[in-house]
């Protein structure tokens, strides 16, 4: 660990771990997104690991689920973005794939949010964008963010990247985080690590380095 001007500056997973100041984010592990992924039991079976090292030792976990508006609420962008996913022509023909209350909005049952854990919706791709995701972290001294769910090239990448820009440090756990499109999802993590903003770990490495912290006092 480099140290500067009284800040500590991680260089590894290991430095960047920490019960303080380290917080688990759970991306979009809803049962519509979960439907799409060929891999989703090994992407679930990787993020229960994670979840469950997290929670033994202590750290602020954050849910975050991908929420649709009903058609009359959906502006400009959200129409075109949902013609373009659900290859429609007419915005008559749309059908919210994620509306409050519905099955596929739902997170997977195997991970059973506790009383202790938050679940931000969103209607944007950034976990960040019009959640009260950066205020919570920041109100917890929270300065290096986990980043495990679905989808890498589609709400992860994004999140990364808008956490460097708030000045966080995002580890991704990257057998934990699934893609529908795995060349695209290749590409998604091939930018992050070129662009050097985020720390890649897997799921075998973050949770040794979990489970060493110990349970919290």
């Amino acid at each position: 660990m480099k140290h500067n001007a009284g800040l500590d500056l991680p260089e590894t997973v290991a430095d960047a771990i920490s019960r303080e100041r380290t917080a688990l984010i759970v991306y979009d592990m809803q049962v519509g997104s979960m439907r799409q992924l060929k891999d989703g039991a090994a992407v679930l079976a990787g993020v229960l690991r994670v979840l469950e090292a997290a929670r033994d030792a202590g750290l602020r976990i954050l849910f975050l689920r991908h929420l649709s508006l009903p058609v009359n609420l959906m502006g400009a962008f959200q129409i075109r973005q949902a013609l373009a996913w659900q290859r429609k022509d007419d915005p008559r023909d749309l059908t919210p794939w994620f509306l409050r209350g519905s099955d596929a909005h739902a997170l997977v049952e195997a991970l059973a949010p506790r009383d202790t854990e938050a679940i931000f919706d969103k209607i944007g791709m950034s976990a960040f964008e019009g959640t009260p995701l950066d205020t919570t972290l920041r109100d917890c001294g929270i300065s290096n963010v986990l980043l495990t769910g679905v989808a890498m090239e589609i709400g992860i990448e994004p999140t990364v990247r808008h956490a460097a820009d708030l000045g966080y440090i995002p580890i991704v756990v990257e057998d934990a985080c699934g893609a529908v499109d795995q060349a695209a999802g290749a590409r998604a993590v091939a930018s992050l690590r070129f662009m050097n903003d985020a720390v890649f770990t897997t799921v075998d490495e973050v949770t040794a380095l979990l489970r060493a912290l110990g349970p919290p006092r």
